[in-house]
């Protein structure tokens, strides 16, 4: 019985954070052009995380473009740019984005 208590409260500890990075890309409509393992109108958030793994600059380049929008990298259809995010908010939402395996 407390092994099985304990493994609840980690799994509630390890999925916390997750789900509230998705309840934080709920609030800012993310989830409207995105999903976490399917493209919608924009790239699925693993597919992102799978692109730029590796890359040192990543945060701080897409840090910029969700902020100020782009196009180009995904395909044709733009991203535009999402000035009403917060910085601490949009800096969470990028680091669980590439996060996700």
């Amino acid at each position: 019985m407390k092994k099985t208590l304990l493994a609840a409260v980690m799994l509630g500890v390890v999925a916390t954070p997750a789900m509230a990075n998705l309840q934080l890309a709920q609030k800012y409509n993310c989830l409207a052009c995105h999903s976490v393992d399917k493209k919608v109108v924009g790239p699925a958030y693993k597919d992102v995380a799978k692109k730029y793994a590796g890359d040192k600059g990543a945060e701080a380049k897409l840090i910029a473009k969700v902020k100020a929008g782009g196009s180009g990298v995904w395909g044709a259809v733009p991203m535009p740019p999402n000035p009403q995010v917060s910085d601490a908010d949009l800096k969470t939402l990028v680091k669980w984005v590439l996060s996700l395996k």
